[in-house]
């Protein structure tokens, strides 16, 4: 018994004056402890923004984010080095203008000194626009106003829509029809109050955008009127978001999706997307790439992997597999912007089969090595 009492007494005097277990294992590495690559979708929780000092639980701007993500990634993922990434989902202060004003309604003589006709009502889309460049010619950033007014399309109908200047030009917010009053149960072309406003038109945007479906974090303006006494109607522009299957108010925060690559350093905002390359692509580079590579394309398309023998006669050169991947990303992605990366993975014959990757990046119209 005092031989294991002794034993034990090593062992904790061993263990607790090592300051890491892993330090022999470092040590037969080396002085940096080995870094591995890592992929991670991953969206911030309340806890990430309380550990960055936001106490609003947002970023104040995208730019924001990025400076202060790759912090946060290093922490969470201290091992990952050089080619990890991750997908990272946040939120940010994103305001939207929510105008207001009272309707103001066209007269017969608005309308006619527009069109230039006696019908008092507008026939194009375009004159409506015509009348706020005649009517407001020293508009300012942010003036909004709502216009009732008539417009011929086979029959008259009566539309009010509100528009904000945004510095250039003239934004419509499309206002509700009275049909569409009626659907959501108005007798009356308008809303009793906000608090109503905001529980219908989130069941009413489904039915208004189903031939002009939505992605999911789409924002819209939408335009409606209270009814304020005194023959006054006033317009408000509130902002509703879908999240990919319901509608709801907008609260000024967005969410944003960036991808962040570890460049073997630090870790970097990087739009670099993995692709692995398949038969129909093999296909492809062959339809390019016969006539020049006869040998290397009938070879590939035949057994599926490009033979990196440098001695074979059908072998593909790093230049040559370059030239495959431009007619495969001009293919897949025809309106990559520049700067765009790519990681292509293929299936290789060296003796046997093994996978390789590429970098590749889209510099000045075409796809470059980028390792």
């Amino acid at each position: 018994m005092k031989k294991l009492t002794y034993l034990l007494a090593a062992f904790v005097m061993v263990f607790t004056t090592a300051c890491d277990p892993m330090d022999d294992v470092y040590d037969e590495i080396g002085d940096t402890k080995q870094k591995i690559t890592g992929e991670v979708v991953y969206e911030l929780t309340d806890d990430d923004y309380d550990d960055l000092d936001l106490s609003f639980g947002n970023f104040s701007s995208i730019d924001d984010a990025k400076i202060m993500i790759p912090g946060l990634l290093a922490d969470k993922y201290p091992v990952w080095g050089e080619g990890s990434l991750a997908l990272v989902t946040f939120k940010w202060y994103n305001p939207m203008p929510t105008p207001s004003e009272n309707v103001y309604e066209l007269t017969d003589e608005d309308h006619n000194n527009i069109t230039g006709k006696s019908y008092g009502n507008f026939d194009r889309d375009y004159h409506i626009f015509d009348y706020l460049e005649a009517t407001y010619p020293d508009a300012e950033e942010g003036d909004f106003y709502s216009l009732r007014y008539r417009f011929w399309a086979g029959s008259e109908s009566t539309l009010t829509d509100g528009f904000w200047f945004d510095g250039d030009d003239w934004v419509k917010f499309t206002g509700f029809t009275e049909d569409e009053y009626k659907a959501m149960g108005e007798n009356f072309p308008n809303f009793s109050s906000h608090d109503e406003a905001e529980a219908k038109i989130p069941l009413a945007l489904p039915d208004i955008y189903k031939f002009n479906p939505q992605e999911p974090g789409s924002i819209v303006p939408v335009m409606y009127e209270l009814y304020r006494g005194g023959g006054v109607t006033k317009s408000y522009v509130n902002n509703f978001i879908f999240d990919g299957s319901d509608w709801s108010k907008y609260n000024n925060v967005a969410k944003e999706t960036i991808q962040f690559g570890h460049d073997g350093s630090v870790w970097v905002p990087d739009n670099t997307i993995n692709y692995t390359v398949s038969g129909a692509d093999i296909a492809s580079i062959d339809a390019a790439l016969s006539g020049k590579y006869p040998g290397p394309c009938a070879n590939v398309l035949r057994f599926g992997s490009f033979d990196r023998r440098s001695g074979s006669s059908n072998y593909w050169s790093d230049e040559m597999l370059i030239e495959a991947w431009n007619v495969v990303l001009d293919d897949i992605h025809p309106g990559a912007e520049e700067g765009q990366k790519y990681v292509m993975s293929y299936v290789v014959y060296v003796g046997s089969l093994a996978n390789e990757s590429m970098k590749v990046i889209k510099s000045g119209g075409v796809w470059v090595s980028n390792q």
